[in-house]
């Protein structure tokens, strides 16, 4: 499939992004209706449900269900972001998070070769634990940057691509995801999926991904996270 009728059905790319995420993190995953939902058992400790552009009844049932626990969290991928702004006023839930993007990329334009580091200084370790690929680059004891990838359905899931604020501006996000793709490519992979932070988005641009939809984080409380790093 190209990647532009991939694309075309961001419901089945919601659907593998949650199963990649919830992998790459060790949570427990399940059904409300048709929509995913995962248990974030190392932070809220409560399920966020997962939806593509619901009806208005769908909304209303997630939104409910959300509204139930406060720590409860409802995340919504559209580009119809005052839709459902204006549905989640009428269902009394809040914005936490309107920044980030899930994008896209075709696995063939990505480099299949591990990278070199070019600072002395600095080392890269590379481990797999539970199907979950991490990447880490350390100076000593500190980390420096870090990330991981999961692989399903022949689309590889990255997540929690962070550079510690003193290592930044030095190509270390590139380094990291360049890693991460050379152990994906250990599997048929085709695309690459992520939700990207403001920050991130210019990286990962820059890298030939592209935007599929925006992520609209709600909850019945004022508290949100980030979903790629959080």
């Amino acid at each position: 499939m190209s990647l532009d009728a991939m694309v075309e059905d961001t419901t089945h790319l919601v659907e593998i992004w949650v199963a990649g995420w919830a992998g790459c993190r060790g949570y427990e995953t399940r059904r409300e209706g048709r929509f995913p939902a995962a248990l974030r058992a190392d932070t809220t400790r409560e399920w966020e449900y997962f939806a593509h552009d619901p009806s208005d009844p769908e909304f209303a049932q997630l939104a409910a269900r959300t509204a139930e626990v406060p720590a409860r969290i409802l995340t919504i991928f559209t580009n119809d972001l005052d839709r459902y702004t204006s549905l989640a006023q009428r269902h009394a839930l809040n914005v936490t998070s309107v920044s980030q993007n899930m994008m896209i990329v075709d696995m063939e334009t990505q480099d299949a070769e591990d990278p070199w580091l070019s600072d002395d200084e600095l080392k890269l370790e590379v481990s797999r634990t539970d199907g979950v690929h991490h990447a880490v680059v350390s100076a000593g004891e500190e980390v420096a940057a870090s990330g991981r990838v999961f692989v399903v359905d022949r689309t590889a899931i990255f997540d929690k691509i962070v550079t510690e604020p003193g290592f930044q501006r030095r190509g270390l996000g590139s380094f990291i995801m360049r890693a991460l793709a050379a152990q994906a490519f250990e599997y048929e992979v085709e695309t690459g999926l992520l939700l990207a932070s403001l920050d991130g988005q210019k990286l990962y641009s820059h890298l030939g991904w592209s935007t599929v939809c925006r992520v609209l984080m709600l909850s019945a409380s004022d508290e949100g996270s980030d979903l790629s790093v959080g």
